[in-house]
């Protein structure tokens, strides 16, 4: 019992992982309907962001997600004025286009860096408890919190707030949004200025759990595109469950099965999600559409 209670404690670790990056990228294709194959890439400029600060000027690497945070924000609003916007009548070329930043991000750190591998070092972080036997660190329970009250945030404020209503809108009826007066391009451009900030405050969160490498992102996105699926297209609470689920899945099957196939387990999740219900378990019903 105690050896099933440590790999569940594992698999909500990383399920809170998953969540939190997996919430940005279902913020922005909820809304602005663009699957941004780019978003492990902006994790991976928060991580360096928060690395740079860190190991250049001596801030603590959670403080550092001050002015991660908003330069990321700042930079979804370039990505989505600048790429997303005037490929709005094309959805197959802006699901390119987020797939050339990706390899454009990921190409410029890698000229910059030269491949190098570094390390975050935050004393704080690297404490570990003991839970059920499971020994879990101060950094994956900092991102377990911050996924959950990044998640209550988030809802709070789509049901709560004049923004929100307007994002809501938009998400139910462009035209209709349109008619009553919400500007819809304005909505996405800070939409999607938004999940990029998540993407970014994911980031800092993760740059002392994990080695900073160009590719790093692509640690992360695989399981969030797995997470947006199975908690549903445009749902906050699907992505912040469906992370844990996500999570508990990968754990589960590597501790009993093979652990080299803990990817290929929480996939075939996916495909059967896919299969029975594509909207995914909290979403709604046409929102797998493009455009819908």
């Amino acid at each position: 019992m105690q050896t099933l209670f440590r790999i569940l404690i594992i698999g909500i670790m990383l399920g809170g992982i998953y969540g939190l990056v997996a919430m940005g990228l279902n913020l922005i294709f909820g809304v602005v309907r663009v699957v941004n194959f780019a978003q492990g890439e902006l994790v991976m400029l928060g991580m360096y962001g928060a690395y740079l600060l860190h190991s250049k000027w001596g801030w603590n690497v959670y403080l550092t997600s001050v002015l991660v945070v908003p330069a990321l924000f700042v930079l979804g609003l370039v990505i989505q004025r600048l790429v997303i916007q005037p490929l709005r009548e094309q959805p197959a070329m802006q699901l390119l286009a987020t797939f050339g930043l990706l390899i454009l991000f990921q190409n410029l750190v890698l000229a910059v860096t030269r491949g190098e591998t570094y390390t975050v070092r935050e004393p704080a972080a690297s404490r570990t408890f003991d839970v059920f036997g499971a020994q879990i660190d101060v950094g994956r329970i900092v991102i377990f919190i911050a996924t959950t009250l990044v998640a209550l945030c988030l809802w709070w404020v789509l049901q709560s707030t004049s923004f929100g209503r307007s994002v809501r809108a938009v998400t139910e009826n462009r035209p209709a949004a349109r008619l009553m007066g919400i500007n819809v391009e304005r909505t996405f451009l800070v939409v999607f200025g938004l999940g990029a900030a998540l993407a970014g405050l994911a980031g800092v969160l993760l740059a002392p759990v994990y080695s900073l490498t160009p590719n790093v992102g692509q640690n992360f996105i695989f399981a969030a595109f797995a997470v947006v699926v199975v908690g549903g297209l445009g749902s906050v609470t699907g992505a912040y469950i469906g992370g844990f689920i996500i999570g508990l899945v990968q754990s589960l099957s590597g501790y009993y099965l093979d652990p080299r196939l803990g990817t290929a387990f929480y996939f075939l999740v996916f495909l059967v999600v896919l299969i029975i219900r594509p909207a995914g378990l909290f979403g709604r019903l046409g929102s797998e559409k493009l455009g819908a």
